[in-house]
């Protein structure tokens, strides 16, 4: 299928996310530009101030709450950590990204951010919210919030600060899709979420990412994908159930005995 990379891919130790400078690139133009705001050089500065741009998102979502056809806050899936990830077919594997898990809802009254927790942190987000220019009329999108570092990987430690002083590097990676104009995917088997992620996701740009998953041998992944911590591993026949899950599993870098 397309939209999966397999092993062989893993020899040229491709990262699931994009380098920063490729991502500083796209910013510059497309649906970012289209809706007034500039990414210029690494400082990220922005030609649109920052009090203007949070009040046209807080507008959006005051909009929301009279236009009707207001979508729901659903609580993530929360993988189950175990001391090694599983083996065998009909799992796939994800990079676990060192961001703030989020969920992009779209709808009637424009794009809402929330966090884990089911905080609405729109105004927070608000240049992924301005970004948002996906071929849909709704849907629900799970992910995780990130700041991408000097060389792709995901900066935890500059989050917080990219947040309050420099939100023009903030980007959503998209793992799954709960939602999609008007159906309910939470009953589907992931792959199947997946393929129509991939498939609306793909012409996002810049601050809308997709994350691929992998198959195979998860040891093969930790050492193929550098600086790689942490891999999420998912039943690929599994559906979308909030709170814990053992067909979401997270595992911490292993090495075999006598490897």
């Amino acid at each position: 299928m397309r939209y999966v990379r397999q092993d062989k891919y893993l020899d040229a130790k491709l990262t699931t996310i994009r380098p920063r400078a490729q991502m500083l690139a796209m910013l510059g133009g497309g649906s970012a530009q289209a809706a007034g705001v500039h990414v210029g050089g690494m400082s990220g500065c922005l030609c649109r101030s920052v009090a203007a741009a949070r009040s046209k998102v807080a507008s959006l979502s005051k909009r929301a709450k009279v236009s009707g056809g207001r979508l729901e806050f659903i609580p993530p899936q929360i993988p189950t950590r175990v001391e090694r990830p599983p083996e065998g077919e009909g799992w796939v594997h994800e990079v676990k990204l060192d961001g703030y898990r989020t969920q992009i809802i779209i709808d009637k009254g424009g794009v809402r951010l929330y966090s884990k927790n089911g905080r609405d942190w729109t105004t927070k987000y608000w240049p992924i919210a301005l970004a948002v220019e996906l071929p849909c009329r709704s849907a629900i999108i799970d992910g995780e919030v990130i700041v991408p570092g000097e060389q792709g990987a995901p900066d935890c430690p500059a989050l917080e600060a990219a947040i309050w002083n420099e939100p023009s590097r903030l980007v959503f990676v998209a793992f799954d899709i709960l939602h999609l104009d008007g159906r309910n995917l939470t009953s589907l088997p992931l792959l199947r979420r997946k393929q129509a992620l991939w498939q609306l996701v793909e012409h996002g740009l810049g601050k809308i990412q997709y994350s691929e998953h992998f198959e195979g041998n998860a040891l093969a992944i930790f050492r193929a994908i550098d600086k790689v911590e942490i891999i999420i591993s998912k039943r690929t026949d599994s559906r979308y159930r909030s709170g814990p899950s053992n067909t979401w599993l997270k595992a911490k870098y292993f090495e075999e005995a006598g490897s």
